[in-house]
């Protein structure tokens, strides 16, 4: 057996699996990373050194393929790249559509990875520093994330392109990345320094938009169901609307639902419509 380990890097992965299939070492003969052998009599054996005589031509498509699917935090993460890739490069493309047992794992991956992204655009949340601290750090907002994925460095493009020339920062346990206003500064391994900035940084305006949503929040409307698929409970611990979450659910299910407001809306003094009054304008309709 020959047991890699890559760093969970694309590029370092690359390199190896080129070396590997050059020299025509099977799939079945490595493992990358987390995977263990499981055959106690296996003797760990070196990469092969320099390139091997096989020479192969795959699809570019396929590569991005493989990009996309490396991103993929889970079990067998580069193992099955290495799979897709022999087969395709010994003339057998099956395995890059999703109709092949390989293909279908991958593209399920992809759609992962890109739903991830998605999350990170919808989920992130800046927080405002104030202009002294702004000024001492060089940042204008700071946000904390926690994704599923590694997808910070394909995806925080987003916010360069929408905050204009703001400088911003997001850490997550892993990784890292910060814009000054022209240059994105990505790091595979965030500094500690920038998760404590992103971690402690309070919000100024986090009571005020508190009572704008737990306000605007209507329990008539409430499907828990669509509400955990479109914002998974994974995320809520970050978002300053996340402790709330729960307790307006609960307070939906024990009889805000059934007349459709908050109790704070209720008690407000409003003014009173007989229940038998109807317009006398023939263009007006009674509700």
């Amino acid at each position: 057996m020959i047991a890699l380990d890559c760093g969970d890097d694309f590029a370092t992965w690359r390199d190896q699996a080129r070396q590997l299939l050059g020299h025509g070492i099977d799939p079945a003969t490595v493992t990358w990373g987390q995977a263990r052998m499981d055959d106690l009599l296996a003797v760990p054996t070196p990469l092969p050194a320099g390139p091997g005589p096989f020479r192969a031509r795959v699809p570019a498509a396929l590569l991005a393929q493989l990009e996309q699917a490396g991103r993929y935090r889970g079990e067998q993460r580069w193992n099955l790249l290495y799979e897709v890739l022999w087969r395709v490069a010994h003339g057998d493309r099956t395995a890059m559509l999703a109709g092949d047992r390989l293909g279908s794992e991958m593209q399920r991956r992809i759609r992962q990875v890109g739903r991830e992204a998605h999350h990170l655009h919808a989920f992130v949340r800046f927080v405002p520093l104030p202009e002294a601290l702004a000024e001492q750090l060089q940042l204008d907002l700071v946000a904390y994330h926690e994704p599923a994925h590694d997808i910070l460095d394909s995806a925080c493009g987003h916010f360069a392109d929408r905050l204009g020339r703001q400088r911003w920062l997001i850490a997550t346990p892993l990784d890292g990345v910060r814009f000054d206003g022209q240059h994105l500064d990505y790091r595979r391994q965030c500094p500690e320094q920038w998760r404590q900035w992103a971690r402690n940084a309070e919000d100024p305006g986090a009571e005020l938009w508190l009572a704008y949503y737990r306000h605007t929040f209507n329990p008539a409307r409430l499907n828990p169901g669509a509400l955990r698929q479109h914002l998974p409970g994974r995320f809520w611990r970050h978002l300053p609307e996340g402790p709330l979450i729960p307790e307006l659910v609960g307070q939906a299910r024990h009889g805000k639902q059934r007349d459709g407001q908050a109790l704070e809306v209720g008690r407000q003094r409003g003014k009173r419509i007989a229940a038998g009054s109807h317009s006398t304008n023939p263009n007006e309709l009674n509700l």
